[in-house]
This record gives C-alpha cells, sequence and structure tokens, in this order.
C-alpha cells in the first residue's frame, strides 16, 4: 500500500465529519478540485471502491487519528 500524505489524512479526517469537497476545500483553503484530486488519490492508494469505503479502511487500519476527527472548525 502506498503512503497516505498528511493532507490526504486530513481529508479523510474531515469526510468523517460529514463533510463535501466544497466545505473541505474551504476549511484547508484549497480548490473543490483539489480536494476531489486528493480523494481519487486516497481511493486509489487504498484500493477503496469510493470515498465511504476509503473512511472505513483508513479507520481499521489506524491511520487516521479519532482525537483529530472532531477539532476541525465546522463550517
Amino acid at each position: 500500500m502506498e503512503k497516505l500524505t498528511e493532507r490526504e489524512i486530513t481529508i479523510l479526517e474531515l469526510l468523517t465529519q460529514g463533510l463535501d469537497n466544497k466545505e473541505i476545500a474551504k476549511i484547508i483553503h484549497i480548490s473543490r478540485h483539489t480536494v476531489k484530486a486528493h480523494m481519487s488519490a486516497i481511493i486509489k492508494k487504498l484500493d477503496a471502491k469510493n470515498r465511504t469505503n476509503a473512511v472505513y479502511i483508513a479507520a481499521i487500519r489506524h491511520l487516521i487519528n479519532s482525537n483529530e476527527i472532531n477539532t476541525y472548525k465546522t463550517i
């Protein structure tokens, strides 16, 4: 498995809050298109079927920090 970047991990953690690409982009100050590109990379690296499956895989592999999940500002 290819290693996830810090930005990809951040995006996965934000996904656990149920945020969409537009909301994630606003919080971490990147474009929606960049979020989409990161999501494509995440799905490929984790061999996931979709966004939800990517979060599930990351959680069971302890790739995302559960302590950080609720620390991001919501919109």
